[in-house]
């Protein structure tokens, strides 16, 4: 019996007026699911054979695109001006193939897509990514290995990190700027060192990582984040320089950047103090702000009151504080008596075992309110979620280049035998303090008679061998004392690690660039 005929459904006519919506009309251009790349056999022979600057991106029609979502990151990409700063300070790659523009939208979007270390072109698609690329294929690691050293080559990776950086902090686009206000401030920047570890086999000089939370092989970094906690510029520091010196030496920089004479307001932690610091700061036309360090009496508690702020989001947040003024010797002056005023903000913040402290901000900014101060001095931490974020996402601690040059040799670097002396005059100075207290209780004894004894006779032989112990006590600290001043406080780093490196600094100072821009294409409007 065969099987009844089902009608087909009958589409109900449009009414004559009623205009079709477009999500309904047929497209009669049939596109190719995934053609292949366009041929540039002919540009690349003229390439091997110098004779092609660059070549130019050419797409092909097609219905799907692997790798296709990489396109919504170029309007953002664009407005952190990372094209247009390298060609004011590279001019162009020699001929060939790749150019300029196009090593470094590989290297952003391989950064987009995880891989940004050179080696990570080995596991993206060449193709796929070429097609974005407007190629046939997107370089390998030998060209990009070979490309970035010819930047790095011309020693302009910080010009290029300081043109970046103008673009943020003075856009020209509509990008997003600070949103720092009152008293002509112009931003809200933020310092902190990173120290980046190595793990080769190189001879790297050892420094303090606070994440480790041992010495390690590394190189120290000084890095600048806006407000947001986007990174803005970043410099090598010198091996073993504080805080406080890379502080001093980046403010003309900084000046440089943002191009005219108002305020920024300069955030960063307790590694940075220094009143004598403040003082040349605040003189420069930069604000300071940072957590007060050392022990100081607490503020009364009847000076505390509600303060509050709103952020650029809306939302209000509300603390109890107070607010005065300190005064802080100048360490260089201290003879003098002179002091370096500042403002404090004190807040009572929880304790172990269910006490409270207080903890306090200084800043030389009095336009800002006590709510604000507080906000900007918590929102420092945006900073350390980006090397957390970079880490993960960035390979920010990654080394990017085997290349390593000899540290200078007359360098001066602290002696470690001096700090190794100064142990043992600690030592003896408790060891005397114990003894000191041994012999006064024994005189004290022996010349306080018992009850109803007669008269105590002290003879200089026994008051000799109480005070023997204590004689020889003072002879250690003496000998401890004197052989720490003999030993010289810096020594020439040859003396000290002959042989010792530093690693390559011009490309990971290039490889820093890209990948900062690549991560504040999300803080920029499209």
């Amino acid at each position: 019996m065969a099987a009844p005929t089902v009608p087909e459904p009958v589409k109900p006519a449009p009414a004559p007026d009623a205009v079709q919506p477009a999500l309904w009309q047929e497209d009669t251009t049939e596109l190719p699911v995934l053609p292949a790349p366009v041929a540039r056999r002919t540009e690349r022979s003229a390439a091997r054979a110098g004779q092609l600057v660059s070549a130019a991106p050419v797409f092909a029609p097609a219905g799907k695109v692997p790798l296709a979502g990489l396109f919504l990151a170029l309007p953002a990409l664009e407005r952190t001006g990372l094209l247009e700063c390298a060609k004011e300070v590279f001019g162009a790659l020699p001929d060939g193939f790749y150019g300029l523009e196009t090593m470094l939208l590989d290297a952003v979007l391989r950064a987009l897509l995880g891989e940004s270390r050179a080696e990570g072109a080995t596991r993206i698609n060449a193709t796929d990514l070429g097609r974005v690329l407007g190629l046939d294929r997107a370089p390998e690691v030998k060209t990009i290995r070979r490309k970035t050293d010819i930047m790095a080559d011309t020693g302009k990776a910080a010009e290029f990190l300081t043109a970046l950086a103008k673009r943020h902090l003075n856009p020209t686009n509509g990008a997003r700027t600070e949103d720092a206000d009152g008293g002509g401030l112009l931003a809200v920047l933020y310092v902190d060192g990173h120290v980046r570890a190595y793990q080769g086999s190189k001879k790297i000089g050892k420094v303090h990582s606070t994440r480790l939370k041992f010495p390690t092989p590394a190189t120290e970094e000084t890095w600048v984040s806006d407000s947001h906690g986007a990174p803005v510029f970043v410099v090598m520091a010198e091996p073993g320089t504080a805080l406080t010196k890379e502080l001093r030496t980046l403010l003309p920089t900084l000046r440089n950047i943002i191009g005219d004479e108002r305020r920024v307001l300069v955030g960063f932690d307790r590694g940075g103090w220094s009143p004598a610091l403040f003082q040349h700061m605040e003189a420069s036309g930069f604000d300071v702000l940072t957590w007060r360090k050392g022990k100081t009496g607490d503020i009364p508690e009847t000076l505390f009151v509600q303060a509050a702020h709103t952020d650029e989001h809306g939302e209000t947040r509300a603390w109890i504080a107070a607010d005065t003024i300190v005064d802080l010797p100048l360490a260089a002056t201290a003879t003098t008596g002179e002091v370096f005023r500042m403002r404090q903000i004190s807040r009572i913040v929880p304790a172990r075992g269910g006490a409270t402290r207080q903890i306090h901000i200084l800043t030389t900014n009095d336009d800002m309110s006590a709510g604000e101060v507080i906000y900007r001095m918590g929102s420092r931490w945006r900073q350390e979620n980006y090397f957390r974020y970079a880490r993960m996402h960035f390979d920010l601690d990654s080394h990017d280049t085997y290349g390593s040059t000899d540290d200078d040799p007359a360098r001066s670097v602290p002696n470690p035998a001096k700090k190794e002396a100064y142990k043992q005059v600690l030592t003896a100075r408790a060891h005397h303090h114990h003894v000191a207290a041994e012999t006064d209780a024994a005189m004290l004894a022996m010349k306080t008679p018992a009850q109803g004894a007669g008269d105590i006779i002290i003879t200089n032989a026994m008051h000799n061998a109480i005070n023997a112990p204590l004689f020889t006590a003072e002879a250690t600290l003496d000998a401890a004392e004197a052989a720490h001043r003999a030993i010289p406080a810096r020594l020439p780093l040859g003396e000290l690690a002959p042989g010792q490196q530093i690693l390559d600094t011009q490309v990971k100072l290039l490889t820093h660039g890209i990948r900062m821009a690549a991560y504040n294409t999300g803080a920029y409007p499209v």
